[in-house]
């Protein structure tokens, strides 16, 4: 019987993990019992394990420690410019299998037959197409900047889960080194999905990387058993640097409750303080959608949009011979057109005044920018390669908007700058915007905008390793049109925060969360605890946001995230809100999946207006 108990604990070691952290008190939330009952729980279950041969295999096959070194080796700037100047011999590339091997043993293979049968069906990323996306060319200098950005860049792409250059100096004539790229692609199929009440939810299937090539296709069906079309489906196609030329291109089209629509984009990004030039196009024909392309907050609930969306943008770097000695430092000037016409629409509100207006934006754009990365883990990653951007992004856009309720003027000023503090080595960013439309009767649509996000430095609970993750926002509208509202929900203010009655034109946030990066792995999945507090006012412009209501949202959860699969985060979340309006419930449970965040990465961008969101 105890073997069988055993066997059963192991088998639902994620399951029983979750109710542990279920188990904890109420009231407090405690770091060190968060640490403390996980390492009982399984340093318990590996010494049951131990005891029979049966479930002694069984602990070994299906539970692994995560390696605390993972760091060691890890290839720096620094190290890079030891070899700078040196001419690149011949450089050659490694695709390692998605399960088994690792950068610091190639040679590792899995025990798991799921997995060596998965790397049977997966289709390595094809070399010529890694090739395609290197800048460091064979004979040339080696360029310490170059070979980092490379190195980022490939990283970033979808397919690849992480790379590595590694360089050695050729016997015989230390003028000359050699590199090899070492690359793990994640397994590029992948099942998506989501329930957002009884009444509708989607499934869908994605591959990230069609038989090694590089391209993307995904599909995703719909069903909403309410609102008409009750079955639907969304698909699209995206090339990745087409043709070597650093140009990605995405197109598709969606019928499904939510919108039915055609669009297309193509962009080439500023990838590097050194690119020359960049820009993009865009397009879609809606007929049918609650939301345009340029905001996320304002819908139409009444009556369908049916528009058209043309955008379009370039930029060029300038040669002003400012800083002409830092080669991470850029300045841009970009130019915009967009292009919005509407079908069908809202009718304005009481004052004469049209979100959805027919209009053609003019907007230019200069940017001061200065970035460069420094490499670490397990910030929003589970023990991957992270690049975290440090540096800073300076805009000013002015406008021209022609708009068939009256032309008005636009500009806003953005400043932004993150930083890593060597001596304290935490992360912290802070972004400031301010910019409105304008015309002779005075501002409209206008916004101020604050941030500040704080990341601090893997510290240990316990002996687990942990970070804590602090943002505070706040936002002004100002003369802002009747249909725009600030709201308090998810990722805006506080998460698991569903209301659409508590509204206004001014909103302060404060989000508070810690991670706990759990060592043991199941099945190769990771699991990070995490408990947060979030506390968020939204009010009117006029008033002080001090003297609005407060609301709350305290709760705790598990997040499990396998490396190898392109599969977002799996989170279960149990929140509690003290102070909830009545669309509210005091008590929230969510199985959902989400989408891993991302660092502002100071890259300048096609000039568009500040987002009120």
């Amino acid at each position: 019987m105890k073997i069988v108990y055993v066997i059963i604990m192991l088998l639902l070691t994620i399951t029983t993990q979750g109710k542990e952290i279920g188990m904890l008190n109420n009231d407090t939330i405690a770091t060190d019992s968060i640490a403390k009952n996980t390492k009982i729980f399984y340093d318990s279950l590996e010494v049951k394990a131990q005891r029979h041969r049966v479930t002694k295999w069984l602990y070994d096959y299906m539970i692994n420690s995560t390696n605390d070194t993972v760091t060691k080796g890890l290839q720096s700037y620094e190290y890079y410019k030891r070899f700078k100047n040196k001419t690149i011999g011949v450089i050659t590339i490694k695709s390692l299998e998605v399960f088994g091997p690792t950068f610091s043993d190639t040679a590792r293979t899995t025990n798991l037959w799921f997995e060596r049968t998965a790397n049977k069906l997966h289709s390595k990323s094809n070399l010529n197409v890694i090739r395609k996306n290197l800048w460091i060319k064979e004979g040339r200098d080696l360029d310490p900047n170059l070979l980092t950005d490379n190195e980022r860049y490939l990283r970033s792409l979808p397919y690849l889960q992480d790379v590595r250059f590694i360089i050695t100096p050729r016997a015989g004539n230390k003028k000359i080194v050699d590199i090899l790229i070492l690359t793990k692609d994640v397994f590029s199929i992948g099942l998506t999905g989501s329930v957002g009440n009884i009444h509708r939810g989607e499934l869908g299937i994605a591959d990230k990387n069609i038989l090694g090539i590089g391209h993307e296709v995904g599909l995703t069906f719909f069903g909403n058993t309410v609102t008409k079309p009750h079955f639907g489906f969304e698909t699209f196609y995206a090339i990745n640097n087409l043709k070597g030329k650093f140009i990605n291109v995405n197109g598709g089209y969606a019928n499904n409750y939510i919108r039915n629509e055609f669009f297309f984009s193509a962009e080439r990004s500023f990838l590097r303080p050194q690119s020359v030039s960049a820009g993009g196009i865009a397009a879609s024909r809606s007929y049918r959608s609650e939301i345009v392309r340029l905001t996320s907050n304002v819908l139409s609930d009444s009556i369908p949009l049916n528009y058209v969306y043309l955008d379009g943008w370039y930029g060029r770097r300038l040669n002003l011979g400012i800083n002409s000695n830092d080669n991470r430092f850029q300045v841009t000037l970009a130019g915009r057109i967009r292009y919005i016409s509407f079908f069908d629409r809202p009718p304005p509100d009481a004052d004469n005044k049209q979100y959805f207006a027919n209009s053609t934006m003019y907007l230019s754009g200069l940017s001061f920018s200065h970035r460069s990365y420094i490499r670490d883990f397990r910030v929003y990653s589970y023990g991957i390669t992270e690049d975290i951007p440090k540096g800073y992004l300076h805009e000013l856009v002015l406008g021209y908007d022609n708009n068939e309720f009256g032309n008005r003027m636009y500009s806003h000023l953005f400043l932004s700058s993150g930083n890593l503090f060597k001596l304290k080595p935490y992360y912290f960013y802070s972004s400031l915007g301010l910019g409105s439309y304008w015309r002779h009767a005075g501002l409209e649509q206008g916004i101020f905008n604050l941030k500040f996000d704080f990341i601090s430095p893997l510290f240990k609970i316990w002996n687990v390793q942990a970070r804590q993750f602090i943002k505070l926002n706040y936002t002004l509208g100002i003369n802002r049109y009747e249909i725009e509202d600030l709201f308090l929900q998810s990722s805006i203010g506080i998460r698991g925060f569903g209301s659409r009655i508590i509204t206004g034109k001014q909103r302060m946030t404060l989000n508070v969360e810690n991670v706990f990066f759990q060592k043991k792995s199941v099945l190769n999945f990771q699991t990070a605890l995490f408990y947060f507090l979030d506390v968020g006012i939204v009010g009117e412009a006029n008033k002080s946001i001090f003297s609005e209501d407060y609301f709350a949202g305290i709760g705790l959860g598990i997040r499990i995230r396998n490396e190898n699969l392109i599969f977002k985060t799996l989170q279960i979340r149990l929140s509690f809100y003290p102070n909830h309006p009545s669309d509210v419930s005091a008590v929230g449970f969510i199985l959902d999946e989400v989408s891993k965040t991302k660092f502002y990465n100071f890259q300048p961008r096609g000039p568009e207006p500040l987002r009120f969101e």
